[in-house]
């Protein structure tokens, strides 16, 4: 008859073996997928190994090597070749071991180090373009502290587990079978037995309480991700924090989210206390049961004082580098979860990946968009557009216009295909996007978005962006023709100076004359701008519109725009709301239809008046 604490504690047991499996085969498959990475490098794996092997060869010699020299040191006193024989034997085969194992040990981390920083090399650049290639879904959702805090650690992990299996665990394991294999045939089996024993519940207690303790560590890196995330995202918006004077509200987040790591941390030192304490226990009781049978052998005459100090000597060696087994294993455990980590960030399934063998988008010189009965979702159910339907001929202009959230910009995001569209097709020149290449979509492609971002450096290099290799004087003449060179010719640095974290450094328009600069290089034959004078003044955005115009100049252009008196000179303008096209036509139609169009541009122009009347 089954009692109830047998059935309350097998469930939570079963729980706890199915775990460790999952971890076990977490980790079977990590190192799998490693092997790979360092395999690139056969002969320099096949090398290390050797030269390991040899170390370890090197360095069990030596305690040999004193109990011969020991043994042989039956001189009387004062016995003149005694003053040779110590100097010449001693001196001259300890320093040649040592010398060995020091320098099988330095080349093998000699040749071996090229593998390790390769593996680590690929697989990072490997994320890293995995990251690139994921969706702006994604993207939007990700924590940037934590995400690169996980990558990070993934990156130090490979060098890691590579150094600590390699350079530690391995060589140990073969110097004990090295030591039990001479304990075995030149003593009794009781030597090698008692060493056995004591390096079996050795491990057994390290990998118990490590795993034990596995789970202090987990929670004090995730204690740390979130800690780092948070210090990262309230210095990003750094304005924001300051605008509402929320600098002590900040920092108790913050001291929260560290409280939390420092305890988890006090508890990862409490259980390593206690796993240091149990490992000198047993390795205590096994060299006292080693050195005791050992002089006794002294004592009955079966060993020699040699034999007594080379068994000393073993036990120093072996459980020397044991001491550390605890912190090994526990770093390779570790190294291997934040390395899975980065590899969970690899396998994230890309949302929009390219058809196989796609074509690359056949479109040079002149392009013909068209949108037919395109329906998409952020969320299933949050519907943005239905059936949007037009197209904008090779050379023309179409305008967006509508309130917020009608699904304007949503239309940019689909041509660039950062999503694919649930119903319909998207085509340029008759080509469906989906069908070719993403990276030749976005070649034909240029847009000036409503929120400009730049990359924390210089000014050439975020207008340069544009074209990776333009010349100065490109860079310069797109700067021109964007109304930003003045500027920056009357900064002290020029094209050199630095615009900052996200382009901080710069104001709301400069940003944006940045960013018209950057796709007047691009130069592509679709053009979309995406609220592109928004951040402007009056006098500047009348400047820029008609740089803008002639830059759109026989090419396909799609103009998003809430300001109607930008587009007035499309070739045709969609009125959206809720997703739906509800009024089209050119300027001059719209009006005459006295519809939504003709009331939004009632509404700004009485505005503007207001505006003008005020200023006067």
């Amino acid at each position: 008859m089954r009692h109830h604490g047998e059935s309350s504690t097998a469930p939570a047991s079963n729980a706890k073996d199915l775990q460790q499996n999952k971890n076990t085969d977490n980790d079977s498959q990590t190192l799998k997928r490693l092997l790979p990475y360092l395999l690139t490098y056969k002969w320099r794996v096949a090398a290390a190994l050797l030269f390991m092997v040899g170390a370890k060869l090197a360095n069990v010699s030596v305690p040999i090597l004193l109990k011969n020299l020991i043994d042989a040191m039956t001189f009387k006193p004062n016995d003149p070749t005694l003053v040779l024989v110590v100097p010449v034997a001693l001196l001259v085969g300890y320093g040649a071991l040592r010398l060995m194992t020091s320098a099988f040990t330095e080349l093998r981390e000699l040749v071996f180090a090229k593998a390790t920083q390769g593996a680590a090399r690929s697989i990072a650049l490997e994320t890293f373009q995995h990251l690139h290639a994921l969706s702006l879904r994604f993207h939007l959702a990700r924590q940037t502290g934590g995400m690169t805090r996980d990558i990070e650690r993934g990156v130090r992990g490979i060098e890691s587990l590579i150094s600590y299996s390699l350079y530690s665990i391995v060589p140990t394991l073969i110097e004990v079978a090295l030591v039990l294999t001479i304990l075995a045939v030149k003593f009794d089996a009781w030597f090698a037995w008692i060493t056995l024993a004591a390096l079996s519940l050795y491990i057994y207690f390290t990998v118990r309480i490590t795993e034990w303790r596995t789970h202090f560590r987990k929670a004090a890196n995730e204690f740390d991700s979130a800690a780092h995330t948070k210090a990262i995202d309230s210095l990003l918006n750094y304005e924001t924090v300051k605008y509402f004077g929320n600098e002590a509200y900040e920092a108790n987040r913050y001291d929260q989210s560290l409280e939390r790591l420092r305890r988890a941390r006090l508890k990862a030192q409490t259980s390593l206390s206690l796993l240091n304490t149990g490992q000198q226990l047993i390795i205590a009781v096994a060299l006292v049961a080693m050195l005791w049978r050992a002089t006794q052998g002294v004592v009955e005459g079966r060993m020699t004082l040699g034999d007594l100090v080379m068994i000393n000597a073993f036990m120093i060696q072996l459980y020397i580098p044991l001491n550390f087994l605890g912190v090994l294993y526990r770093e390779i455990k570790q190294s291997l979860t934040d390395l899975d980590k980065m590899f969970v960030l690899m396998d994230r399934e890309r949302e929009v990946a390219d058809a196989p063998n796609a074509p690359d988008l056949n479109c040079q010189h002149s392009a013909h968009l068209k949108f037919e009965n395109v329906s998409f979702a952020y969320e299933s159910d949050r519907p943005i557009l239905h059936n949007i339907s037009f197209e904008i001929p090779s050379g023309k202009t179409v305008a967006v216009v509508g309130p917020s959230g009608s699904g304007k910009s949503t239309l940019a995001r689909l041509m660039f295909r950062f999503y694919d569209v649930q119903q319909g097709r998207i085509s340029i020149n008759d080509q469906d996007i989906r069908q070719v290449t993403q990276h030749s979509v976005r070649k034909a492609l240029g847009i000036v978005p409503q929120d400009t971002v730049l990359f924390n450096d210089t000014v050439a290099y975020n207008i340069g962006y544009g074209r990776t290799g333009a010349t100065q004087d490109e860079i310069e003449t797109a700067a021109k023709a964007a109304r930003i060179h003045d500027f920056i010719a009357s900064t002290p640095k020029g094209y050199n100076t630095s615009v900052g974290e996200r382009g901080l450094k710069l104001s709301g328009g400069e940003k944006q004359r940045v960013a018209i600069a950057r796709t007047l290089l691009k130069n592509p034959p679709i053009l979309v701008f995406d609220e592109a004078t928004s951040a402007l003044d009056s006098a500047n955005e009348r400047a820029i519109q008609s740089e803008l115009a002639s830059v759109a100049n026989n090419k396909t252009t799609l103009v998003i725009a809430h300001r109607l008196s930008t587009v007035v000179d499309a070739h045709e303008i969609l009125v959206m709301e809720a997703g739906h096209i509800i009024e089209r036509g050119n300027h001059a139609h719209l009006l005459q239809l006295n519809g939504r169009y003709a009331q939004m541009w009632a509404l700004q122009q009485n505005s503007e008046a207001v505006s003008e009347g005020s200023a006067a």
